[in-house]
């Protein structure tokens, strides 16, 4: 890659793989290396297996992530196929032996890249990037529990994922609108070895908390903060009982009596008292009743 810091000014089209690791603030200092390794290993290895030598891509490290470009004489279906699918393959083995399995967000575009001694820069790099970064592929990669989601821009969809290929089914993709900084934009996500994903409704991102810590608080007020806990108290009861939760098991008429409190009083659920109870407070001068 010595030649390309002698043209700076340049631009030339390459394909931009943005590659970004799911939820990396949560990984502790400790874990933050070996997970940089995996990222790394998965990828190389990706690389070697479908035929692409390593010294013939630009690879800059990115932290959590890695940002690459492949020059024109590398065919982008030889990226957008086997290396996808080696990706996969190889982040899937990583994962067997990980209580928390590592997953990746890789994003795909083709434009005018221009190098210089320090990496890349270009309109199509900051698109890859921000693909990669979308809420689309962030809640795809943790709703569907999925190892790996790809997301590609609309030019490269129509280019080259619309006429298929060894393995490259465009049926598989999904489009969505994307509202970046610099507009709105169109995309194309695909999960590995998945049928075309349902993009559905994007709720807006929130700050998660960090492995082990608390949950983020719900949004929307006590009732929403009530609701959220009748779901995860219903959750709890059925995955104890080996059960799928639906509608029918939070029908309050058909299970047991419960009472549900806002305010400063309490809440009761399922609970069976052998004496009398009082529910609530005494304010004032008010008798207790019980």
């Amino acid at each position: 890659m010595e030649h390309d810091a002698l043209d700076a000014g340049e631009a030339r089209y390459e394909l931009v793989i943005s590659v970004d690791a799911r939820r990396s603030g949560q990984y502790d200092d400790a874990e933050k290396p070996r997970m940089r390794e995996r990222i790394y290993r998965v990828l190389e290895t990706a690389f070697a297996q479908a035929g692409v030598g390593r010294d013939t891509v630009h690879m800059e490290d990115r932290g959590d992530g890695v940002l690459v470009s492949v020059p024109g004489r590398i065919a982008v279906t030889r990226l957008l196929g086997l290396w996808v699918v080696e990706v996969h393959e190889n982040l899937r083995e990583e994962n067997r032996s990980l209580l928390v399995p590592l997953g990746l967000r890789v994003a795909m575009h083709v434009g005018p890249v221009r190098h210089d001694s320090r990496g890349i820069s270009g309109r199509a790099v900051d698109l890859t990037c921000r693909l990669a970064d979308s809420a689309v592929a962030r809640q795809l990669l943790d709703r569907e529990r999925a190892d790996l989601v790809l997301a590609v821009s609309d030019s490269l969809y129509v280019d080259v994922v619309s006429a298929g290929g060894k393995f490259i089914e465009p049926a598989r993709f999904s489009r969505a609108r994307l509202a970046l900084k610099e507009g709105e934009v169109s995309a194309w996500f695909h999960l590995p070895g998945r049928p075309a994903p349902d993009i559905g409704p994007i709720a807006p991102e929130e700050p998660s908390a960090p492995v082990g810590g608390p949950p983020a608080a719900p949004v929307g007020g006590p009732e929403a903060a009530l609701a959220a806990m009748d779901a995860a108290l219903a959750a709890r009861a059925a995955a104890a009982a080996g059960r799928r939760v639906d509608d029918s098991d939070r029908d309050e008429e058909d299970g047991p009596d419960r009472y549900r409190a806002q305010g400063d009083l309490s809440v009761h659920r399922n609970n069976v008292y052998q004496q009398p109870v009082h529910i609530g407070r005494v304010t004032g001068d008010t008798p207790r009743k019980d």
